[in-house]
This record gives C-alpha cells, sequence and structure tokens, in this order.
C-alpha cells in the first residue's frame, strides 16, 4: 500500500487513535448502561476477521498507531485472540488495546497476551464486593481484583482501572481507589458518567463532576503528568508516595474535546466520528469487498465531516442509545 496523508480533521487533529467495538453483547447488568441486561443474543452481522484485518490495514496506512478493542464486552468474542493477533501483526500499530469488565479474565488473559496483547483496561466499578454487586448485577469482585493481581505478578505492568464516577458510591470510592494504587503500579481512571439515549434519570441523579474530587488530590501533593503519544483523553495525577496513578475522563470539562485524536468504528462497521455524533458512516460495503484503496479515499472524505466538540451541554446524544454500542 502506498503511503498516504495521515488522517486530521478541519481542527488539524491528527487521528491516530481507534476505538474499535468488536461486539455489542455484554453479560453484566450495570445500572449506567444495561440495567435489564442485553436483550438478545450477539448479533450474526458482527465484523468477520477478514473485514477486520481490512480495516486495520487501511486505518494503520492512514495514521492509525493505536487500536482499543472494545464491547459490549470483548472477551465474548471467542476470536478475540485472533482479533488481537491481526492488529499487532500491522507493523504500523504501535500498540493493542483491551477494556474488558474482565469476566473469566485469569483464564483468557494468557491467549490475549500471547497474540500481542499490549494494554488492558479493567473496569472495576467498586472495590466493596456489595457495591460492585449492586452496580453490575455480578458478584465478580474479588475474583477480577485477584486476577488483577496475578498479572501484575506475571510482569505485565500495561494495566489501568476504569472506575466510574457515581454520585451516591464516590465518597467510599475515592478512598479505596488511593489505597488501591498505594502499592500497585496502575493507573485508576474515574470516568464521569455520560448521558445517552436511556439514561436520563439515572443522569440526572447520579452525575458528578471530577472537579472537585481533581482539586482535592492537587492540593494532596499530587502533580499532573504530561500527556503521551496517541493516548486517550484522561488527565493522569501522580504522587511520590503512591506506586500508581490516578486519573479523570472528564467529558463535560472545558476543552475535553480540544485534542481529539479518535475514531470509533461499531462491530457492524459503521464510523463515529464523535461518540455523540449524529451521523453513522457505513465502512461496510468496503470491508465485505475487502476494498482497501475505496475505504482509504472513503476515510479521507468523511473526515472533513468531523465535528469540533460534543454537544453534550445541550443534552445532544447523538446515536449512542447506551455505551455498549460503541465502547464508550
Amino acid at each position: 500500500m502506498t503511503a498516504q496523508p495521515p488522517l486530521t480533521d478541519p481542527y488539524r487533529r491528527r487521528l491516530s487513535y481507534l476505538r474499535l467495538s468488536v461486539t455489542d453483547l455484554c453479560n453484566y447488568r450495570c445500572t449506567y448502561c444495561l440495567p435489564n441486561g442485553y436483550q438478545g443474543k450477539a448479533k450474526p452481522d458482527e465484523l468477520s476477521l477478514p473485514e477486520i484485518q481490512t480495516l486495520v490495514n487501511v486505518f494503520a496506512a492512514a495514521g492509525t498507531r493505536k487500536i482499543r478493542l472494545t464491547g459490549g464486552e470483548p472477551t465474548l468474542r471467542r476470536d478475540l485472540a485472533d482479533i488481537i493477533a491481526a492488529c499487532k501483526a500491522n507493523p504500523l500499530i504501535e500498540n493493542v488495546a483491551l477494556t474488558t469488565n474482565a469476566f473469566r479474565l485469569a483464564q483468557l488473559f494468557p491467549a490475549y497476551r500471547a497474540a500481542g496483547l499490549d494494554k488492558i483496561n479493567i473496569s472495576v466499578d467498586s472495590f466493596d464486593p456489595d457495591t460492585f454487586f449492586q452496580i453490575t448485577g455480578k458478584r465478580e469482585c474479588a475474583n477480577i481484583l485477584r486476577a488483577l493481581d496475578d498479572i501484575l505478578d506475571s510482569g505485565f505492568y500495561g494495566v489501568k482501572v476504569n472506575t466510574l464516577l457515581l454520585r451516591r458510591y464516590a465518597g467510599r470510592t475515592l478512598q479505596d481507589a488511593l489505597a488501591f494504587v498505594r502499592a500497585r503500579p496502575v493507573t485508576l481512571r474515574f470516568i464521569e458518567l455520560m448521558q445517552t439515549g436511556d439514561n436520563g434519570a439515572f443522569f440526572n441523579s447520579q452525575h458528578l463532576s471530577a472537579a472537585e474530587i481533581e482539586r482535592g488530590l492537587q492540593e494532596q501533593g499530587w502533580q499532573l503528568a504530561p500527556r503521551q503519544p496517541h493516548a486517550g483523553p484522561a488527565r493522569e495525577y501522580f504522587h511520590r508516595d503512591f506506586a500508581g496513578s490516578i486519573g479523570f475522563i472528564a467529558p463535560y470539562s472545558q476543552d475535553f474535546c480540544k485534542s481529539c485524536n479518535r475514531l470509533r468504528v461499531t462491530a457492524q462497521g459503521k464510523m463515529h466520528l464523535c461518540l455523540f455524533g449524529g451521523i453513522a458512516y457505513d465502512l461496510r460495503p468496503f470491508l465485505r469487498a475487502g476494498d482497501e484503496h475505496g475505504l482509504r479515499q472513503y476515510l479521507h472524505q468523511t473526515i472533513a465531516e468531523k465535528p469540533e466538540h460534543h454537544y453534550l451541554h445541550d443534552k445532544k446524544v447523538g446515536l449512542i442509545t447506551n455505551l455498549s454500542m460503541t465502547g464508550g
């Protein structure tokens, strides 16, 4: 494939980070996303491995350097190790990451690591087993934390923990998070609750701005770390007395979108230029045909439509009904 100019939007932002959902299916019942559980079975039209290989080749040639595999719950795909290997096989891809609820992680992780996984983000919305069950509908907290420690003990340090910031549990969760990272070399990121098409009432009662917590940490000596190349939107803080770090993903903060470097593709091959955009661009015809040239042209045409920022402050959530659709 001939060299192409990197994907750059009208606001001079380089799009080097692809979030690829491999399934909508999820086995949790999180209060903030799918409180009644996923309805039905996995859709039969999930991207196939050859389609994913075509997608990766084109995006890599267009400047993508990091791919994050998401869902739904991506580990529910039996061929996930093959997908990781396909992403890693492209020499232009520098990092392959996975976001997971960590169900059966102890059994599955060795295969993912052997396939070339570089980084893993594990969702732990509470360190208290009862609270974890209240949020997720699963009694998996102890198993997940045990698997996480085993991963660290094996020498794999590309671990981050994602914790949703919910007003009801925030005080206890913050203290547990600080205790957790004191001796563990992991980054724990608090993620602000985002409004979607079907969580309006929950959002209004449970949304909490990260700004106050962030200021509190700064007063306790936590310092902002430099942003790494191809990184996501988190602001991450370090402290000399802690082995790990604390981060914040705050989509309602000022200038959140200023450094956006991400594109998202759903498990059905629809591209979202913004998580909360109103248009899904269909890449499937190119992927089914293995048409790398056509897809390359389409990407460079479409990127001109990427918006400068989202409109969450105006309660405009676009096409996103729940976060299992695109992995957040």
